[in-house]
Parts: structure tokens; sequence; C-alpha cells
């Protein structure tokens, strides 16, 4: 990027009654050193006081803790741009006001009026840059995740390289793994649609240097993507038929259907909690429906005939195999609920009128 502006990137952070791991991933986004970005937190609805607490935060009334940082006050407070899901459409102006103000000195909130689940929450974000900021770039953040300073620089320096590349994926760490911050989770996805799974890279691996260099790969975790506007554009956003689990995938795959590469940068980094924006807070019954549903839908969407089929045939020993080692392991009432969720998300999955 020598010798022009820096791309401008709009930061996109989903909350759903998670503002404790919100305020520490916000925190670490504002220690980033790139010149050009605006934050966004879209708030699904949440009933745990996550909103007040935000702004606590953005006023400079709330210190964070973190292994990863130390706080920084200089920065507070900052100027909070609000607005209600109703409202999305009307600040026509909001560019004049955001632009003067330092990317390290603003926040955008957006209040969603229910939960929508991770598709369309992020949506109505992205939506709302796409029509109302000139962002060049429009990075998805779960807020579980702790980033590294230089993130956002070595994801855009990647992506400016090649017009092909559609979107870009940092190396992912665990937050904590067993006490180690040197593990990695995710590092890209190689999917194959025989059995309609993927494979990690380096998944649950001690970071020794074996995933340091940068490839291409066929699917990006929904943790932490980096997209090109102009792909969104073309493309189009998340599905949000999925409401959660396999939204990214499904995003990935019409991305290079479309042409466009999916690139891995182990440069950048991020350390992710795994799990806690959503399992967390959804039921056993709910997270087993949409892995059940969600998964048939993308590969009735993807798959040629073949793959299907063999993809039909896998499934069927897997929830098999799933079944029994819910028997095993869990209580009745829990595997009565989990039963249910499969039986489910599987008559849901037939009973959609598009796919």
């Amino acid at each position: 990027m020598k010798n022009k502006p820096a791309p401008q990137v709009s930061i996109i952070v989903l909350n759903w009654n998670g503002w404790e791991d919100t305020v520490e991933c916000l925190e670490s986004i504002y220690q980033i050193k790139y010149p050009n970005y605006d934050v966004l937190v879209v708030d699904n609805a949440s009933q745990d006081d996550s909103i007040h607490k935000i702004k606590q935060y953005a006023q400079g009334l709330m210190t964070i803790e973190s292994e990863f940082f130390e706080y920084n006050s200089l920065n507070r407070p900052l100027e909070v741009f609000e607005f209600p899901e109703k409202e999305y459409y009307n600040p026509e102006n909001i560019k004049n006001d955001l632009n003067p103000i330092p990317s390290d000195k603003k926040l955008i909130l957006l209040l969603n009026n229910e939960n929508h689940g991770y598709a369309k929450g992020n949506n109505l974000a992205m939506n709302f840059v796409l029509d109302k900021l000139d962002s060049d770039y429009i990075l998805v953040l779960n807020n579980d995740i702790v980033v590294h300073e230089n993130l956002l620089l070595e994801m855009v320096n990647a992506a400016e390289e090649d017009a092909n590349i559609g979107c870009v994926t940092p190396k992912v760490y665990y937050y904590d793994y067993q006490g180690r911050r040197d593990v990695t989770s995710h590092a890209g996805e190689k999917f194959n649609l025989y059995i309609g799974r993927g494979k990690r890279f380096c998944k649950d691996q001690a970071d020794d240097g074996q995933c340091d260099q940068s490839r291409i790969v066929d699917t990006i975790e929904g943790c932490s993507i980096l997209f090109k506007r102009e792909v969104l554009e073309k493309v189009g956003l998340f599905d949000p038929v999925y409401f959660a689990y396999w939204e990214d995938t499904d995003l990935c795959f019409r991305i290079r259907k479309n042409g466009y590469k999916l690139l891995y940068v182990p440069q950048a980094r991020i350390w992710h909690k795994i799990g806690v924006s959503w399992d967390s807070y959804f039921s056993y019954f709910v997270i087993y429906h949409y892995l059940v549903r969600n998964r048939l839908i993308f590969m009735w969407r993807f798959a040629s005939r073949l793959q299907k089929t063999t993809f039909t045939i896998f499934f069927i020993f897997y929830l098999l195999a799933n079944i029994i080692l819910m028997l095993i392991k869990e209580d009745l009432e829990t595997s009565k609920e989990g039963l249910r969720a499969i039986s489910d998300g599987i008559n849901d999955f037939r009973n959609l009128n598009q796919i």
C-alpha cells in the first residue's frame, strides 16, 4: 500500500448477550496499527445489559483486563453513532460525520430489533456499510476474539496483491488451549463434498511454523473473514435461511463459484474462544437442529448427484454413531432432546420450499 492511501475497512462485530467478550474484542481492535477503519457493533437484541456495558466501555468508564494486551485509555471516550434497526437506511450524511474522526475515536452501534441469528444479523450491518460507507473491505469478526495489532495490515496487503482474491482469513489460535496461546484452531480448510465435511489445516497443533505459508483454501471459518466490497456486491451476503452454522461455508462456495479465490494469511493472527458466541446460549436442541438441517441444505445446493449419494450413505452412519455416543454419554432427557433435534432438523430441511 505504498504511495497510496490505505483502503478503508469496516469491522463488524456481532453481539448477542456477550458484552464481556465484546468489550475485550473491541479493545484489541482499537489497538490495531492501521490508519483507516470503522468499527460497527451490531447487537442482536441482547437481554443482558450489553448496550449499556458497551457504551460504558466507549465512554472510558470500564477498564479491560486481558492476557493479550494492556488497556489503553488514551483514545477514550469514543464518539458513538447509534441507530435502531428501523433507522439503518435513514442516516444519509453519516460519511460526513464519520470521516473527520480518527479510526480509534468512533464506534457505530446498530441495534437489531430481534435476534436475527448470525447470518441476517451480520447482513444488516454489511448492508449498512455497503449503503452508507465507502469501505473497500468488510471484516466480519466474532465477538469472542482478540486480534493482533497487525491483523488488518497483513490481511489487506495480501488481498491487494491479487484482484482474484475474494476474501482472506488469518491464522486462528485457541484463546486458551490448556493454558497455551500457541495452539492453532484454524488455518483454512479443505472441503470434501463426497462426505460433506471440511478438514482444517493445522487444527489442534502447537504452532512450530508448519502453517506459516500462505495458501488458497476451499472454505474459511466465519469467525474472521475479510471480504472485498466488490465481491459482496456481486455474490451477495450470508443466506439467512441458515440462521446459524454453515452460512459461512455457503458464502465461500458462492464466492469460489464466481471465480474468486480464498486466501489464508498466516502473518495475520487472532485468538478465538471457540463456541462462546452461540454454543453457550443455544440449547442442545437448537445446536443439533441447525447443524443437521443446514448441512443438508448446503449439500443439496452444491453437491453433484454422485456426491449427494455418497454423502447420504456417510451421513446415515455419522448420525447413527452420534446417536449411540449420545445415548452412552448423556442423560436420558438430553438424549431425547438430541434425538428430537436431529429428527426436526431433517424434517425442517424436507419442508423447505426453496434450497
